[in-house]
């Protein structure tokens, strides 16, 4: 397809982004308040079930709940279309089956939103995820633990993916050149790296459910915080870990205002990573 015909595509990532921000925002500041009130860290279905009951939370759902879609919507055709040019070898293929991943995953913070909003009460709050519940279920499959452990591989390697992208600069090259980028750029840094812990992390707890063929050592982000606030100087970590995720919601939002898509941006924008490349 033509770049005209899909240039529809970039308001579609651009909501997405968006409410992919609010998600991270929301998870953030929430777990931030629950710490300094001297709770702990919440998981995506517990912050926003706390803000849901909140002023304008339902609002704020309704936004996220758009935003997840539009972002599942972004990334298939995101992978269908190569729209950020990774190509048809083998890097650009697991890249591409990456997005389709990241874009289920987010598709079911949509409908946990839309439970909230429509359903009365799908918001699980304060119980956890769900997550040992569907992987106990694949585990009573034939070859079950050893699906889990791949799974478990994948999400570690999304971790390390961008912990790498935030240590080696590598996302400047997806972001337009500008004042703002470039003043917010140790945040937005800090931000990618502290989302790739808490993905590494949920992996590692596959990892131990396939090890020790026990689902409930599984989970999603609530347990990420739990197992690292288990460990030395936990508390301390974990609430470094969601100042970090602020940072990463401002990622997420400044994506949503000046990523480049290579297929479909103009030749003669330039990147940050151009710009500061050319000011060190």
């Amino acid at each position: 397809m033509t770049k005209d015909k899909l240039g529809w595509a970039i308001p579609l990532m651009r909501l997405g982004y968006f409410g992919k921000g609010m998600v991270y925002l929301a998870v953030a500041g929430i777990s931030l308040y629950s710490i300094w009130r001297g709770g702990q860290a919440k998981d995506t279905s517990s912050a926003l079930g706390w803000l849901e009951n909140t002023w304008g939370g339902s609002a704020a759902l309704f936004v996220i709940l758009l935003g997840m879609f539009a972002y599942a919507l972004w990334r298939i055709f995101d992978a269908a279309f190569d729209l950020e040019d990774y190509g048809t070898e083998a890097k650009g293929i697991i890249a591409r089956i990456g997005m389709l991943v990241t874009g289920a995953i987010h598709m079911g913070v949509g409908v946990v939103a839309f439970t909230l909003l429509f359903g009365g009460s799908g918001g699980d709050q304060g119980q956890g995820s769900g997550i040992p519940r569907y992987v106990g279920q694949v585990m009573q499959w034939p070859g079950g633990r050893w699906i889990i452990g791949v799974v478990a591989l994948l999400i570690i390697g999304a971790g390390v993916h961008y912990m790498k992208q935030g240590w080696t600069n590598e996302y400047r090259k997806h972001l337009r050149a500008n004042h703002f980028t470039t003043r917010w750029n140790p945040v937005l840094k800090a931000g990618l790296i502290a989302h790739g812990i808490v993905v590494g992390v949920v992996g590692l707890l596959f990892l131990f459910a396939a090890w020790r063929a026990n689902p409930q050592e599984a989970g999603g982000t609530g347990e990420a915080f739990s197992w690292l606030s288990g460990q030395v100087y936990g508390q301390i970590l974990v609430t470094g870990i969601c100042l970090g995720l602020v940072g990463f919601s401002i990622f997420c939002f400044v994506n949503a205002a000046y990523r480049i898509v290579p297929k479909l941006s103009g030749p003669d924008i330039k990147s940050l990573a151009a710009s500061l490349g050319a000011s060190s």
